[in-house]
């Protein structure tokens, strides 16, 4: 838990040191998206669970991925080839056109929603884990300022894959490995049950 908190106060640090990114403009970011459309959907609103939805996700958080794809930070073998040519300023816009745009609700598995409201709003004080609220919100809105993602509406599977892959170490962009961390301390129900509780909070 020490550890972690270090981890949030670093991160809180990072975030006033950081130089302010390209501002991005949403006009823009529509055209440039039309590529985007076939996995990620017209309005950011994936029709496929196996793409994240990026509607109303926080314009830093985008530009943010996007530029790690672009670096290497986040291994993907199909997002590589389509940001090899994104400038900054395609990311931004790209972002901003995302931000502006309302993700659709997900319905909640009703045998999983009372142990996912459980983890995510009170965390696991056996095992150390902590509330996924403290970060991500209790309406699952994020904190943009530190790029840190709304999860609300996302897809369960998407984001039981994205914790089972900071567990195993097959992503690893997380400012100050705070999200490898955590997920190490999940038990797959767990991850399963969390994923399930966000894809219907709003």
């Amino acid at each position: 838990m020490k550890k972690l908190f270090s981890s949030l106060i670093m991160s809180m640090a990072f975030v006033v040191v950081s130089p302010v990114m390209a501002a991005g403009d949403v006009s823009a970011g529509k055209g440039k998206a039309m590529v985007c459309a076939a996995c990620h959907g017209a309005d950011g609103n994936s029709p496929l669970d196996m793409f994240p939805k990026l509607a109303g996700q926080h314009e830093s958080y985008i530009a943010k991925q996007l530029a790690d794809f672009k670096s290497g930070a986040r291994v993907n073998a199909v997002m590589a080839p389509m940001v090899a040519n994104l400038t900054e300023q395609d990311m931004a816009d790209l972002g901003a056109f995302y931000a502006s745009n309302k993700v659709t609700p997900g319905a909640v598995s009703e045998d999983l929603l009372a142990a996912g409201q459980t983890i995510y709003r009170a965390g696991n004080k056996d095992s150390g884990l902590p509330a996924c609220m403290a970060c991500h919100g209790p309406t699952g809105a994020g904190m943009p300022a530190a790029k840190w993602p709304a999860l609300s509406g996302q897809y369960s599977k998407y984001v039981e894959l994205q914790l089972k892959a900071f567990a195993e170490g097959t992503r690893s962009n997380d400012p100050n490995n705070m999200m490898t961390d955590i997920a190490k301390k999940m038990t797959a129900d767990e991850m399963k049950a969390v994923s399930a509780y966000v894809a219907g909070l709003h």
